[in-house]
């Protein structure tokens, strides 16, 4: 396999530098910061204009569903992507995808042409968060990776947390036009630091392909134990405000402040404390501190322990998004980067899907508490096969 000095050569980075000065590095953290808020700032305004435009609430869904099933099909295609094309390129195409089309909206305000810009969004943001993972992974050491994914995912969660609240709060306050001009061009403004990414790693010709990763128990299994914990994060990202909705929606938007602040938190300190103590320690922690979190939902009455579950849910979250993916990078050579990232990604985005309409159709039959104790069992269950991962490994 290629030393971590060779894969660097290209970009000018002398590999015994600590990986902060890494040039290429920073370059993917500006550009994915860029692409990412981007994303976030139209994120729950394009459904809103959907329906300022007559789309129905089924349309208002339909907007964000094509969005993520046009991100979870091209994730299936980017490993082979990412061998045609490189990772410069790919990611100067995702930017230009998330940027550009916004500002057809203005301008085309039927319902088909809203969902033909959602379709090239989502192209985007599956470029975008495959190669900004894969690059973070393939230019530090090996011993660093946590930590670099880590601060990936630190940078990559920010704008969910700033730019959300953001854009609706533009577009209230100067309409939808200034938003969708603000959105295309923060992505846009990536395509700046773009040079400074490597074209490509030195990655040997025989790569791992998507089939050959979804047949492998080895990614497989931390993939589908972080499924379970991502449909969890669906749930509550989506029927959170739903079950406070008489008269506490302001608590409901501070426990879901403080969910996301927790995960981007413990996303990096999982990064530090893995490169050093291993990252197969934080996974089983990570399930009961989710579990455990979920399970606070059903004492609705009492605002601490939701407060206070959100908090625990948050840091097991981010603690098993970074060691998931970790685990995923060290069973793969650096030719299956793009395929381990490609996987965990999708386990990421179908995770949030389905937990969001399997609970919406559980809570009917059974109302929200016994739903969300269901869901904190289901994350439990996923000790068993996560400590046998620990034990196979």
């Amino acid at each position: 396999m290629s030393s971590f000095a060779d894969c660097l050569a290209p970009c000018g980075v002398p590999a015994e530098e600590p990986f902060l000065r890494n040039r290429a590095l920073l370059a993917m953290f500006a550009t994915t910061f860029a692409g990412m808020t981007g994303f976030y700032l139209l994120f729950s305004v394009v459904p809103l204009y959907a329906m300022t435009r007559g789309a129905s609430e089924i349309g208002a869904g339909l907007v964000t569903g094509l969005l993520m099933l046009s991100t979870v099909g091209v994730e299936l295609v980017m490993p082979q992507l990412t061998r045609w094309f490189g990772y410069r390129l790919l990611f100067a195409v995702g930017l230009f995808l998330l940027g550009a089309p916004a500002l057809l909206l203005p301008i085309s305000a039927n319902m088909p042409a809203i969902l033909v810009v959602c379709l090239a969004r989502g192209m985007g943001l599956a470029i975008i968060v495959v190669v900004g993972a894969a690059l973070a992974a393939a230019l530090v050491p090996a011993q660093r990776r946590g930590e670099a994914l880590g601060l990936y995912g630190a940078v990559s969660s920010l704008p969910a947390i700033a730019a959300l609240p953001l854009g609706v709060w533009l577009a209230n306050s100067f309409g939808f036009t200034a938003v969708f001009i603000a959105g295309a061009a923060t992505a846009l403004s990536g395509l700046v630091a773009i040079f400074a990414l490597p074209a490509k790693t030195d990655t040997p010709a025989a790569s791992i392909g998507i089939l050959t990763g979804l047949g492998s128990p080895a990614l497989m299994r931390p993939a589908m134990i972080f499924l379970t914990v991502a449909m969890a994060a669906g749930i509550i990202t989506t029927f959170l405000p739903i079950a406070f909705s008489d008269g506490s929606g302001g608590f409901a938007a501070l426990a879901l402040f403080a969910q996301a602040i927790t995960t981007t938190l413990a996303r990096w300190l999982a990064g530090r404390f893995g490169d050093r103590h291993g990252q197969s320690r934080l996974v089983i922690p990570a399930l009961a501190a989710s579990s455990l979190g979920v399970m606070a939902l059903v004492l609705a009455d009492n605002s601490f322990l939701v407060l206070t579950g959100m908090l625990a849910f948050g840091a097991g979250f981010g603690a098993l998004q970074n060691a998931s993916l970790s685990l995923m990078f060290e069973r793969v050579p650096k030719s299956g980067y793009d395929t381990a990232s490609a996987l965990w990604n999708l386990a990421y985005d179908a995770g949030y899907g389905i937990g969001a309409v399997a609970f919406g159709v559980l809570a009917v039959q059974t109302g929200y508490a016994t739903a969300f104790a269901l869901t904190a069992a289901v994350i439990l269950a996923a000790v068993a096969p996560a400590w046998f991962d620990v034990r196979k490994r």
